[in-house]
């Protein structure tokens, strides 16, 4: 950086980019950011960390993403929104998951297919060609304020894969991408 001839002022381009045209409108900006930016991340965007393959294809290991905290309090969740759930009274354990049951319905798998009230769920996001899968799960009768959540990895055991029954209140939001 150079100093003018007056003392330790920038010249006024470097000025104008480091503070703007209008300085105290900068300032006033940056104020409104610093205080606006944590309040979004605390109580309407969750950074979600992806670990494991229970989603690929959809999602894979190691990504980022934000979840929606507030898409659900004027609207119930639909089948097919990929939700962030916590399974535990601890909200620091979270899992992605896909739902596909609603309160009421009585889910099954049959050779891998989400059977839902007897009739064969359309899953497009899951290429059942590829992806061979052999769950046979009874069915299940879901409570009448819950969602039945599962991973779009049916190609893993179905043992290692984790299948909720989540109330509603335990539900925290619909990724965002």
């Amino acid at each position: 950086m150079q100093i003018s001839a007056e003392g330790t002022q920038p010249p006024s381009w470097q000025r104008r980019v480091l503070f703007g045209r209008n300085p105290k409108r900068t300032l006033v900006r940056v104020l409104i950011l610093a205080t606006l930016l944590p309040l979004a991340f605390t109580f309407i965007l969750k950074p979600v960390h992806v670990e494991g393959i229970s989603m690929v294809p959809t999602y894979h290991d190691n990504r980022y993403n934000f979840a929606n905290r507030v898409a659900y309090l004027f609207r119930p969740p639909r089948r097919g929104d990929v939700v962030v759930v916590t399974p535990y009274s601890d909200r620091s354990i979270m899992f992605l998951k896909r739902i596909i049951g609603l309160p009421g319905e009585t889910i099954a798998f049959h050779q891998g297919r989400a059977v839902i009230n007897g009739q064969i769920l359309s899953e497009p996001y899951i290429d059942f060609q590829k992806s061979p899968c052999d769950w046979e799960i009874p069915p299940v009768t879901i409570g009448p304020d819950e969602y039945y959540v599962v991973g779009d990895n049916r190609t893993m055991r179905e043992a290692d894969h984790t299948k909720l029954l989540a109330p509603r209140d335990r539900i925290l939001g619909k990724i965002l991408l």
